[in-house]
């Protein structure tokens, strides 16, 4: 568990079932322009119990990272933030993937996590790049991780199929530099 000012963070566990399932259930409309088309019974609570037990095995070998934000008086998820695709070897790299709660949304609370979440994963972790890409429409993430440090490295044309539309992305990363 990671402590920030006004959140805590969280490893996923088989445990926060529940509690994804609240989350993502809660924030359907509000996240369904930002992500990809879901199958239905994509986020029924079974799904959730066998991807919260993927998440468990996933970290446990190092091939991802799925953390759940709160608030420190509250079991409710208001937040996800998921380091995905490890690569070791020569590359020492991730993909940065993250959503909040529609009402947390402009509070400063998504950057407060990764300014104490990111060096964590860099240090606990021996990472050397973070990836995070972003949709060109998409301002307000994109500003998040200028501010977090991330610099623009290129643009993918039709990078990945969207609510149903392939779309454009802006690639960005942040280089451990200690």
């Amino acid at each position: 568990m990671l402590l920030t000012e006004r959140t805590r963070i969280d490893a996923v566990t088989v445990n926060d079932a529940k509690e994804l399932h609240r989350y993502f259930a809660r924030n359907l409309k509000h996240l369904e322009l930002w992500e990809p088309s879901r199958i239905v019974g994509h986020h029924d609570l079974d799904a959730w119990r066998q991807r919260a037990r993927d998440y468990e095995r996933s970290a446990r070998e190092h091939k991802s990272y799925h953390l759940a934000m709160r608030l420190p008086e509250d079991d409710e998820i208001i937040g996800v933030l998921n380091f995905d695709s490890v690569s070791r070897g020569a590359f020492l790299a991730c993909y940065l993937g993250y959503s909040i709660d529609s009402k947390c949304e402009g509070r400063g609370l998504m950057f407060e996590a990764l300014s104490v979440i990111i060096p964590f994963v860099f240090e606990t972790y021996e990472l050397h790049r973070i990836m995070a890409n972003y949709m060109p429409s998409n301002e307000r993430s994109g500003k998040l991780l200028q501010r977090l440090g991330f610099e623009k490295e290129g643009f993918a044309k039709s990078y990945l199929k969207i609510a149903g539309r392939w779309e454009d992305h802006v690639l960005t990363a942040r280089v451990n530099l200690v």
